[in-house]
């Protein structure tokens, strides 16, 4: 096959570009009307030679000063498409703050501190109260002494205690006798028993209803003034290992008995049941006193 002109059928006629050189324009060729063929393109074809070279291109659209707007621009939701306005996304919310957790750690050594403050105080009042006990305990006298109590007001029973006389319930020998004229008595009435300071006088109490065997307490309410006094004291006919001190711890003056009450007392062994104590003035005794109330507590106590 050889080059040549076969006619204006032929494909090769169909060259859009044919009408820039001389045998197409030869043949007639026209550049195309619509932009090479395309829909809507725009045609920018010269013929050769018509360009002239040093020019100037025109100048681009100038854009807008930042943050101003710009005539050439659209926004996106504006154009068929766009990302509607809904879906753009919001200002961030402010961050949240964690929880204060000095103030918490604070408030926890608080709590701790006094928990421990606590303990420690209730384990020094344990030992204390501990040491208390050890002390009374360690000093009490046995059976065959007499205790030497500190000076006291006169002391009455409580309800729910053991049994409790007044000087009337007692039964009187030698020169005791029953009276009221000195005043400070704590007995139904202000008796007392006097007349006691001669030897064989005696004040005697049938106790009942002691519940067991055992140690016990004798208190007596006595008045003395000036020197102190001394009496026996008998417990089921059976003479008590030491006298019962009837010493002036109201400091009251000879003769002064009114002001010379205050309380005494020993401790016995009783038996379960009845028992009786007597209180004499044998010789060698001191027995210028006066007696109005005998009281029993259980065990060795002091008040």
């Amino acid at each position: 096959m050889t080059p040549g002109d076969n006619g204006a059928s032929t494909p090769e006629d169909d060259d859009p570009f044919g009408y820039l050189y001389a045998d197409g324009q030869a043949r007639g060729a026209q550049p195309p009307s619509g932009g090479y063929g395309y829909p809507n393109a725009v045609s920018r074809v010269r013929t050769v030679g018509e360009r002239q070279y040093g020019q100037q291109p025109p100048a681009p659209p100038q854009q807008g000063a930042y943050g101003q707007p710009n005539a050439y621009y659209q926004a996106p939701e504006t154009l068929p498409g766009g990302t509607p306005a809904a879906a753009r996304p919001g200002p961030a919310a402010p961050a949240r703050r964690g929880p204060n957790t000095k103030g918490l750690l604070i408030g926890a050594v608080a709590v701790v501190a006094a928990v421990v403050i606590g303990i420690g105080m209730a384990m020094l009042n344990g030992n204390s109260d501990n040491g208390k006990n050890s002390d009374q305990a360690g000093t009490a006298p046995t059976q065959s002494q007499s205790s030497e109590p500190s000076p006291s007001s006169s002391a009455s029973a409580a309800a729910g205690e053991l049994p409790k006389t007044d000087a009337s319930a007692l039964t009187l020998a030698g020169g005791a006798t029953k009276a009221s004229d000195v005043q400070g008595a704590q007995a139904a009435g202000g008796t007392y028993v006097g007349g006691l300071n001669t030897p064989g006088s005696s004040a005697t109490w049938t106790v009942n209803d002691i519940p067991e065997a055992g140690a016990y307490t004798l208190f007596v309410h006595f008045s003395v003034a000036g020197e102190d006094q001394a009496m026996s004291v008998t417990v089921n006919g059976k003479p008590f290992g030491s006298k019962l001190p009837l010493k002036n711890y109201a400091h009251a003056k000879d003769g002064d008995l009114a002001h010379g009450w205050t309380t005494t007392f020993v401790w016995p062994t009783l038996q379960k049941g009845s028992n009786t104590i007597s209180v004499s003035c044998q010789p060698g005794d001191k027995c210028n006193a006066l007696l109005d109330q005998m009281w029993i507590k259980k065990g060795q106590v002091k008040g």
